[in-house]
């Protein structure tokens, strides 16, 4: 039989978007599940609308109120949740719509284990704010492995499912994550698990229409004014202090990692600030991104002292 799924999702000012995705979850082809959410102190009709439909649902939705410190801090706090019992979860955003099979397909694999916590993610299908496909997210050419964790996140948060040996794992490593104020619950989960050496796999059929609009936290636009605006953040230093935040509570919790993660955290720490040396170094180290243009990119950060 197919276990239990908890859904958990994290929610702040979702109104205009959260039954659409409510509806998805009803429309599951897997129907053991329960939805734990997190609002963030909504002002909108979003805590209204989450009130109705627990009364609605008696026993299958659990409501708390979030930490108020941004999306990353929600979702890690209720991955911690003391009253969430240990076992598979799927993470959630407010404003996508799942697939029917999303559930299904990603216990499916999760099945697949090899005894090692695993963690499951899927691509999506990039659309409108009125749900008109764009196009499929980026199938990703290399393994999910620790030296690619360090520089870039792959694992798509609205696609996350986790066994209860990988909940077990990230929920050891929460309060650092939060001591050191991580700004992307996903990449953290990356971080974590495959420095861990947990299994992780990815799926190349999409299971989530992953909304894009004017108010997404983390919106997946490619066009220019995307590329615009990583280029001024890398050169106003955001990515340097994501970075930093993820190094300082990776070494908070470098006991669950492996020797082998343990040594490539400090190859990539330990390396001279800026310059040729710094892009060498984390060349010679193994550290990379998923593509070789990404790889080039990441020299060019390095060596300008952008990261």
């Amino acid at each position: 039989m197919a276990p239990h799924v908890h859904v958990l999702m994290a929610t702040w000012n979702g109104a205009a978007h959260l039954e659409e995705q409510l509806r998805s979850f009803e429309a599951q082809t897997h129907r053991d599940w329960s939805l734990w959410v997190s609002d963030d102190g909504s002002t909108d009709g979003t805590g209204r609308m989450l009130a109705d439909y627990a009364g609605a649902n008696t026993g299958r939705v659990h409501l708390f109120e979030g930490p108020r410190r941004g999306s990353a801090a929600n979702f890690l706090s209720l991955l911690a949740q003391p009253d969430l019992p240990l076992g598979v979860v799927a993470l959630a955003d407010q404003d996508d719509v799942w697939l029917p099979h999303r559930l299904e397909r990603g216990l499916e694999w999760l099945a697949r284990g090899d005894g090692r916590p695993t963690v499951y993610a899927s691509r999506t299908i990039r659309v409108t704010e009125r749900l008109t496909p764009l196009s499929p997210s980026i199938d990703h050419p290399r393994p999910p492995v620790f030296a690619n964790a360090l520089v870039q996140n792959i694992l798509a948060g609205n696609t996350l499912m986790l066994d209860a040996g990988a909940l077990r794992l990230l929920r050891g490593s929460v309060p650092a994550a939060l001591e050191a104020g991580v700004r992307h619950h996903d990449w953290w989960v990356y971080l974590v698990a495959s420095g861990a050496g947990a299994r992780i796999d990815i799926d190349p059929e999409p299971g989530v229409l992953y909304r894009q609009h004017e108010g997404n936290h983390m919106g997946a636009h490619r066009d220019a004014r995307g590329t615009l605006a990583r280029l001024s953040a890398l050169r106003a230093g955001v990515w340097t202090d994501w970075s930093a935040r993820n190094v300082r509570a990776l070494r908070a919790v470098e006991g669950a990692l492996t020797p082998e993660s343990r040594a490539l955290l400090e190859s990539f720490a330990g390396a001279r600030p800026r310059g040729i040396g710094r892009a060498r170094a984390l060349r010679a180290a193994g550290i990379h991104r998923q593509s070789r243009a990404g790889d080039a990119v990441l020299a060019a950060m390095a060596a300008l002292g952008w990261m």
